[in-house]
């Protein structure tokens, strides 16, 4: 083979390839319900945020990763929380641990000064929200976005996920994108 056929050879295996490695795209849908408990055991509901743009990181406390998406959140919160959007951290325990991450939930937040809610669920309760089966791997964190109007837009970590969902700048981007939209209450009928 002379180089110009090994260019060639190597760009189509590259096009074939790369076809596989996008994520499908899949439409907006209806978020489910999810109740967000406190350390206090105060919950909130997650439909009470609708209207605001919601960024809901499902995590582990033990997880360095993890917690530098908490530090992009809670700045975030900070720059964007007065213009509709909304943060949200929900605890739950790696498969097979005894360990509670609900026991950790103060010291986090205060070590982190989060400003957002901070929550734990149960690892079923987390499934069965993102729709995971017990034979997939779990990847965290998994970022959920949910538009103002309760529609999951984008989401990370599970099938077809989108890592950009965990870089600040594409983060921020994102938001601001969906902040500019009309709140479902405003749009004229």
């Amino acid at each position: 083979m002379n180089p110009k056929q090994i260019t060639s050879a190597f760009l189509a295996l590259l096009m074939a390839t790369s076809a596989f490695a996008v994520p499908s795209v899949t439409p907006p849908r209806k978020s489910p319900e999810f109740t967000i408990a406190d350390p206090s055991g105060k919950t909130t509901l997650l439909s009470s945020f609708k209207g605001r743009v919601v960024v809901m990181e499902f995590l582990f406390v033990k997880s360095a990763h993890c917690m530098r998406l908490a530090t992009t959140l809670n700045k975030l919160s900070s720059e964007l929380g007065s213009r509709g959007f909304q943060a949200v951290g929900i605890v739950f325990d790696p498969p097979n641990s005894s360990n509670t991450g609900a026991q950790l939930l103060p010291a986090v937040t205060d070590y982190f000064k989060l400003i957002y809610p901070l929550g734990y669920a149960a690892k079923e309760d987390v499934d069965s929200y993102l729709g995971r089966a017990g034979n997939e791997i779990l990847n965290i964190p998994q970022v959920v976005v949910i538009d103002r109007a309760g529609m999951i837009r984008y989401t990370s970590g599970g099938r077809g996920g989108d890592p950009a969902l965990e870089d600040e700048n594409s983060l921020r981007n994102l938001i601001l994108g969906l902040l500019k939209e009309m709140p479902p209450d405003s749009k004229k009928k």
